[in-house]
């Protein structure tokens, strides 16, 4: 049994905790949250009765077997080397660090220590996203794909009242790319790979923070765009684009409805299990890479051209993060 511990106490944790449940070989044994109160509430919840408030103690644990990092973005560096070099495994939400400075000395740790990191990014471990890729080579050669998450969110209202909260705060490696757009960007370079080049152009509000965004992605043969927002919302699909037909899929960071259409008028639906909360499958496979010691295992290979594509298109786009300037001394 995978005795597992969770950093944040926010509705992500609560979604994760939610998928365990239907997974065998883990379960909740303690939470840190900055403050005692709220994390003796939240572990209430779970019937957990261990609870930290110092996140080296329970790093100190040797009760604790795995920790689930859901701390802000800006503190998953922290959190998650703290955890590694106790020899803790790690399973870090998305996006998995400010930068691919931080991500690579993580995945370094990870090595040193032999424990499993991984990045929490439900969306490739669904049935949807596995079958996408085997019936991919039904619409022939692919030469574009649109992938695209845009989401007006609720804290947006309270923006333009003038109440900042978390998500658009650039000072704690937030905005729109980090947020929402990382999940097209990892979605685009778990099916295709590093691109050869990407042109990136971003929008942004009044404090600085990127509200909205695209990036092209050229791997020569064919072109991607990737659209993100959290200041509007799309009703349009993500789709890919090949030479036999077209393949249109229900969302990205969920992929449950796909269907192809064929050039010739014809039409096929690829049925997969679907679930309103993907996170069960992520969390399988954190366990199963636990139970087989694959500490340096593919899914990381993603994770780096996640953080090298969103470099780029901040280092284009002109978004610059505290923690930037921290690892570069």
């Amino acid at each position: 049994m995978v005795r597992l511990a969770c950093i944040g106490t926010n509705f992500i944790t609560d979604w994760l905790l939610e998928g365990i449940r239907e997974v065998e070989g883990i379960e909740l044994s303690a939470v840190y949250s900055r403050t005692m109160e709220k994390g003796k509430e939240f572990a209430a919840k779970y019937g957990v009765d261990k609870v930290y408030d110092n996140y080296e103690e329970l790093a100190k644990d040797p009760e604790i077997d795995a920790v689930y990092v859901a701390s802000p973005t800006y503190c998953h560096f922290k959190h998650t080397m703290m955890m590694l070099n106790h020899k803790k495994h790690v399973l870090c939400e998305k996006p998995v660090a400010s930068n691919l400075t931080e991500l690579e000395l993580m995945i370094q740790a990870a090595k040193e220590n032999q424990v499993v990191f991984m990045e929490a990014m439900k969306s490739v471990h669904t049935p949807g996203f596995k079958a996408m890729k085997e019936h991919l080579s039904k619409i022939g050669t692919v030469r574009r794909a649109t992938i695209q998450y845009c989401q007006y969110s609720s804290r947006y209202d309270k923006f333009k009242n003038g109440i900042i909260e978390n998500a658009f705060k650039p000072e704690l490696s937030n905005g729109a790319i980090m947020d929402i757009g990382v999940y097209c960007v990892h979605f685009l370079a778990a099916l295709f790979g590093m691109p050869e080049k990407i042109l990136a152009d971003a929008i942004f509000l009044e404090n600085g923070v990127d509200g909205a965004g695209t990036l092209i992605a050229s791997y020569g043969d064919k072109q991607a765009e990737v659209i993100y927002s959290k200041i509007t919302n799309s009703k349009l699909p993500t789709q890919i684009q090949g030479e036999k037909g077209c393949m249109i899929i229900s969302e990205c960071p969920n992929p449950r409805e796909i269907k192809i259409l064929y050039n010739d008028g014809s039409e096929e639906t690829i049925e997969c299990d679907s679930r309103s909360n993907p996170m069960n499958y992520e969390a399988q496979v954190f366990v199963e890479l636990i139970e087989t010691g694959q500490t340096d295992h593919p899914h990381l290979e993603a994770s780096v051209m996640e953080m090298k594509i969103i470099d780029e298109a901040r280092r284009q786009t002109g978004i610059v993060f505290p923690a930037d300037k921290i690892r570069e001394q």
